[in-house]
Parts: C-alpha cells; structure tokens; sequence
C-alpha cells in the first residue's frame, strides 16, 4: 500500500523534530570517541527539501579511516571471543533503543533524505527489524557434525567470524541499510568500519550514539564521514587493506565493479548489492485495480529513489489503456513537497544531481516520440529538488528510459502481445534485482516466476522487502545475500576440523 501521511502523526513528529536537531551527533565515531577530521576540514549536510544546510560533519580521508580500521582490529581480537549469547543481547538492547527512539530517527531519515515522516518512520521500524532479527540469529549461527567415513576419525565444521569488515551504504535507506550489515556483522563477531554515503551522514552517527548507549564496546562499530571528493580514496583503502577481511556494498553497479577489482588484490570477501532495471508485468489476467495499487507502492516509494523500484512498466495490449489510464488517476493524487508537511506523500529527489539525471532521461524520450501523458518537467514551485510524477507511453528500445535504471518519479508503460514478448523485454538487461508481475492466472505465475532473471519476484506484489527474506540479485545486480538467516553467511567463514587416531 501506499504510505499517506496522517496530520496527527506529523504533528507530533514534527514537534519531536523541533527537539532533536539540536541533538544530533556533528562528528565521526572511532574507537568509541567522537572524531573530527586530522585536517579540520568538513562538509555540509544539505536537507534536499530545502536546499538548506542541517549540519556540517568531518571530511575524513585515509590516514583518518586507517584509524578506524586499526581500531576495529583491536576490537576483534576480543569481540570474536565473546559468547553468542553475550553479542544477542547487546543487539537486543541496541534495537530496545532504536525503538524508543523512533521518532527521532525518523526525523534525521526526513530531514537529510528528504522522505515524508510517514514513509521515515516506516523505514525506521524495517531497519529497526534487523537490529532484532541478528540478535537472535547471533545465536543459530551452527556448525555441522559430519559422519566420517573412516572409523578412527571424526568431522566436524564450525562456523567462525570473519574479521573486520567494511561496510559501504547508500543515501536511500540510510538506517536500513546499515542495520541490514552491520545487524549481521556484529552477529557473528565481526567488527565494522562503516563509510555512510555523504548525503546522510547523520543517521549513521546517530545509530553509533543508540549503539554506545547499549554497551556494545569501543572500535566494534566505527563510523567514517567523508565528502563526495574524499569518498574514492576511503573505499580504496577498505578494498585494499589486509586488516579489513570483507567489504559489503550496497549502490551503483558501476561503483561497485570498481570496488570488486579494488578487493581482488587481497581476495577480500565481497557482498554487493547493486542497481536494478525491475520490470513489473501487467498481464491480460491481472486484477488491475490492484496492479495499479503495487505499481503506486513500488515506484513512487522514496520517489522513485530505491533499487528495486519499478523501472519498466510491462503492459499487454488487452490491459494497456486501462492500466495507464488508473495508474494516471491514481498518480495525480500525489502530493509532492517537503516531507514534514502532513498533506504530502512524495518527497524530494536527494541532490540536483539525480534532478539532471532524470530531466536528461525525460527529454531524450520526447525528443525521441514519446508521449508524456502527465508529468514531465521540473516542480520548481515546490523546489529545486523537486520532479513532478511523469507517466510515459509509446516508448521504444532506443530510449533511456528503456535501458537505464531511472531512479526517480517516472512511471516508463511499454505494450506487448505474447507472455512470450513481454518476459523477453523483462529479460533484456544485464540487471536481475527485483522483478514485478500482476496476473490470476496459478500455471502462468508458476512459468512467470521461474522465468523471470531476477533475484527476487512479487506476484501480485509492489512491496516485497522483509527481513525474514534474502535480499540481492543476480547478473550484474550483485553478489550474495543480505537479511534473512543467509545474511550471516557473508561475515562467517567456514573452518573443517578433522579428528583423528580415535580409539573406541
């Protein structure tokens, strides 16, 4: 569904968010100390909303960040001995904090993602979740006893941490994000060094003060700001230093190709979660009201800013022009603006950046004959940040917005004929994240679901995210799991242990 805000919700909201600025950690977190950068210098945390500056943190560089990997060293040498009794509830107590604390948190997620409260605070409790999730699969992570076939030995395989890990997370998520790791990391006894993404430093900082408050110790969680100029020569490091043993990437696939290459020279564990081009089909035998429904749900979420959003609309022909017209009603009742006015439900694009972006990929599709049926340019009356909710049709291959993941508020409607022709379109892209369809037909969802080259697929579904399920995707969408009890399985190594010369 949806998320609408609700007035009496955003009052008190934003009555708590008149509080908590004032309290918002400004600094780096190493080795449980509060940290500026060795040079002085900064940045600025713009909210997207209002282009104005909320906060301005540490611009750290490497020599700062090989502190924080020292640190996080340290720390292992004792956090891999604690008991997995002893790691569950000191993550316990640090979801008991993010709990009580979720109006603040979601007043940070607001305020430097630019997202309604409601939709803040929903993202608060899905991050909170996996907080709560690794705490009790910190103490299921078994090992195996193995029937030997040699009578005089005995096999067993234990599970151990891996060590210090980096951990680099995106602007769009920024707790659930975190929480999805370092919820995993920490579970298993490994020590973290987490580089936020410069847009939403705030949050992160934010966790690492709950974290400090739950008593997990000094240098297991390490937290390093830096700007956008800075970020290359931090992630370096990451990838390239033997002391950090697995590295966890969550944004582009470009960047996450370079740091891949970065990893091999020390054959460093690698996770990557990476772009997406979903599909979300719509066929002949779907129940349209509620394709439309998830269509709303899985594009315009975050205004279109998130990995498994929709991309590619896949409407057969019998269904086309009423799904395009429902889909057109329905979006025309979003309302767009700064996310702690209760009337709205669709924030800001996150940097002006990602505003070029989508405006380039709108006009190249007009230029090229496409039709705009809403939507379409710039809500600068709004903001400079803001893009009114476009819907596009007679689209074809040589578009951008065919090829490209968007990653904004437009709503891309391609027509096929055949199940056939439209899980061909679905299929045309080096992607494979998430993937949609709609239809009632039990043996088609059956094929559809199967054929479909993606890591995860919502039948019937615009929203498929949960912690009890794994996250991640296939082709060049990424490289292993994350959530569920698999998102244990990158911060663990397995260790073989034979026993031999037994006497019975």
């Amino acid at each position: 569904m949806f998320l609408r805000s609700s007035h009496s919700i955003t009052r008190s909201l934003t009555m708590c968010a008149q509080r908590y600025s004032s309290t918002w950690p400004t600094k780096s977190y190493v080795n449980g100390e509060w940290y500026d950068a060795k040079s002085g210098k900064t940045f600025d945390v713009i909210n997207p909303a209002t282009g104005k500056i909320i906060a301005t943190v540490p611009d750290l560089d490497a020599s700062d960040v090989q502190v924080a990997i020292n640190s996080a060293n340290d720390a292992f040498k004792t956090w891999k001995k604690t008991t997995a009794k002893e790691r569950s509830d000191l993550l316990r107590n640090w979801y008991n904090i993010l709990v009580k604390n979720k109006e603040y948190l979601a007043d940070v997620v607001t305020s430097e993602a630019g997202k309604p409260l409601p939709e803040s605070l929903g993202e608060v409790a899905y991050g909170n979740s996996f907080v709560e999730w690794f705490s009790e699969e910190a103490r299921r992570t078994y090992g195996e006893y193995v029937p030997s076939p040699i009578k005089t030995k005995e096999i067993l395989m234990i599970r151990q941490p891996l060590g210090p890990v980096g951990l680099i997370t995106p602007w769009n998520f920024p707790i659930a994000m975190i929480t999805r790791k370092a919820g995993a990391a920490l579970a298993a006894g490994c020590t973290c060094v987490i580089k936020p993404a410069e847009n939403t430093p705030i949050t992160a900082l934010v966790l690492a003060k709950f974290a400090e408050e739950a008593g997990i110790p000094k240098g297991v969680i390490n937290i390093v700001t830096a700007s956008r100029e800075n970020t290359p020569e931090v992630g370096k490091l990451l990838c390239e230093s033997p002391d950090i043993y697995g590295i966890s990437f969550t944004g582009s696939t470009e960047v996450g190709k370079l740091l891949y290459k970065q990893c091999s020279s020390t054959v460093k564990r690698v996770g990557l979660e990476l772009g997406g081009n979903a599909p979300f089909i719509v066929f002949n035998e779907a129940d349209i009201d509620k394709a439309v429904a998830g269509a709303m749900a899985s594009k315009f979420r975050n205004c279109g800013q998130t990995c498994v959003s929709a991309n590619r609309f896949i409407i057969q022909k019998k269904v086309f022009a009423e799904f395009v017209d429902k889909l057109k009603t329905a979006m025309s009742k979003l309302v767009i603006g700064n996310g702690k006015d209760g009337s709205v439900n669709m924030g800001p694009l996150i940097n002006l950046a990602q505003v070029e972006k989508v405006e380039r990929i709108i006009n190249d599709a007009k230029n090229k004959g496409a039709n705009i049926i809403t939507g379409g340019k710039r809500a600068l009356s709004v903001g400079e940040r803001f893009y009114e909710p476009t819907l596009i049709t007679n689209v074809t291959e040589d578009m951008a917005c065919y090829i490209e993941e968007i990653f904004g508020p437009v709503a891309v409607c391609i027509e096929f004929d055949t199940e056939e022709e439209g899980l061909k379109i679905a299929n045309s892209t080096n992607r494979g994240l998430a993937g949609y369809f709609y239809s009632r037909d039990i043996s088609q969802i059956w094929r559809v679901s199967k054929e479909l080259e993606v890591g995860m697929v919502g039948v019937n579904e615009g929203i498929i995210s949960s912690t009890e399920a794994a996250f991640g995707g296939i082709k060049e969408s990424g490289l292993g799991r994350e959530g569920s009890h698999h998102g244990m399985d990158e911060y663990t190594e397995i260790k073989y242990i034979c026993f031999g010369n037994i006497e019975f």
